[in-house]
């Protein structure tokens, strides 16, 4: 690839996906804040651990169909109608099998802890709604229409934070309530998304296109699963063996330390479709050192930003979050760490390396697994995992690089195929 110096038509459209980043950034945390400190810490780690559950079903949707979608859309948009057609057809046939996996999940894991009527609620929302959002901002970056995308961001952002108002004004607190609301406002959105920002298109089904696709489409899926077991796992496992409360102080420190990454998102999708029309990464040593310095430094600044804010007003981010904030600290590494994976994982797939980066998500969940378990297991009776958890993301890290800088070494410099579209 050609140098990343960026040219100012770069940086106009990287400051326009950034936009949507800081406008979402903003609204989040206003939402996040209202739905923390109104629940329970324990009801606020049942709701954290089961959307991220949801989050991760969500990627079973049409069974990756989504990729094959966004590659069109990036490179042959006369063909998006036939696979927004395909993917709406596969998205009814994966139905039955999320619902099965989701039963799998229910009763492994929230079947003594959560009623399943919040639970599905939980589940339903992630998957019907905000997911088709997702596909909807997709479809909008492929074609470059990147304003779209962040605009449509923003408003799904502000209504969930609308909701999140009305739930703490209505004075009812519970996490049915809340799932209840969780799910209508999310169905909003996604009626919004494919009313007002899906391109007006003919679709019609073209079943010669759909075969030759699948097999890349179930790589991308799983790929896509293995990343956000990998990016979720830990607070599932937190809950599992900490309870409901260490639970929910581990994920408000988590959604504190994920609003970070935003900026680095934006990064990302520009690297990736630029890697993907270049066919290739370039820039030497030095240059992708500097790259993952740089996303190191804005990923702690972010979260010391937040720590020095708490520092004179320790009740800003309200009650349940300044019970969470002496785990800041301790954790400050570990924003860093946490993106830095997420590049990597970006990076393998713009250079179509899916079954690597698979092999690679998967050993990386494992050691996050073992890592976590230890540390709870020992530590969960006190403060000091909070500290630990720095070396757990640091040992993910190493191994993140060292592996996928090997397999970019090696990597074959081939046209783009059909794969996974960048993260959520």
């Amino acid at each position: 690839m050609g140098s990343m110096s960026p040219d100012r038509s770069t940086i106009l459209t990287y400051l326009t996906i950034l936009s949507g980043s800081a406008g979402r950034l903003v609204i989040s945390l206003v939402y996040f804040l209202i739905v923390a400190n109104t629940l329970t810490l324990g009801e606020f780690g049942l709701f954290a651990t089961a959307s991220a559950s949801g989050l991760i079903l969500s990627r079973l949707l049409a069974f990756g169909f989504v990729s094959p979608v966004y590659r069109v859309a990036t490179v042959k948009p006369r063909l998006l109608g036939a696979y927004l057609a395909g993917f709406a057809g596969l998205a009814c046939l994966s139905v039955p099998v999320i619902m099965l996996a989701a039963a799998g999940v229910y009763a492994a894991l929230f079947a003594d802890r959560l009623a399943l009527l919040p639970f599905a609620l939980i589940i339903g929302a992630e998957i019907v709604g905000w997911r088709l959002v997702e596909v909807v901002a997709i479809v909008n970056n492929g074609l470059r229409r990147f304003r779209e995308a962040a605009l449509l961001v923003i408003i799904g952002s502000s209504l969930r934070t609308l909701a999140a108002i009305l739930f703490y004004l209505y004075g009812h607190a519970s996490l049915t309530v809340w799932a209840w609301a969780y799910l209508a406002v999310t169905l909003a959105t996604a009626l919004l998304a494919l009313a007002f920002f899906l391109p007006k298109l003919r679709w019609r089904l073209a079943h010669r296109l759909y075969p030759r696709r699948m097999a890349d489409a179930l790589y991308a899926s799983a790929a896509d699963i293995v990343f956000y077991v990998q990016a979720e796992l830990d607070k599932l496992l937190v809950l599992a063996l900490a309870g409901e409360r260490t639970a929910g102080l581990y994920a408000i420190a988590m959604r504190v330390i994920d609003l970070t990454a935003m900026p680095v998102r934006s990064f990302n999708q520009m690297l990736v479709q630029k890697i993907m029309q270049e066919r290739g990464l370039g820039g030497g040593l030095g240059q992708r050192a500097l790259i993952e310095f740089g996303i190191a430094l804005i990923s702690v600044a972010g979260l010391a930003a937040i720590i020095l804010l708490l520092k004179p007003f320790p009740g800003a981010l309200g009650r349940n979050v300044s019970e969470a904030a002496y785990l800041f600290l301790p954790m400050l590494l570990v924003p860093a760490f946490r993106n830095l994976v997420e590049y990597h994982a970006e990076l393998l797939y713009a250079r179509e390396r899916t079954g690597s980066r698979i092999m690679l998500l998967c050993a990386v969940t494992a050691l996050k697994a073992a890592l976590v378990s230890w540390v709870m297991t020992r530590f969960s009776a006190g403060d000091a995992w909070a500290l630990w958890l720095n070396a757990v993301f640091g040992l993910v890290y190493i191994l993140s690089a060292a592996v996928t800088y090997r397999l970019l070494a090696t990597a074959p410099r081939t046209a783009p195929s059909i794969a996974r579209p960048a993260g959520r």
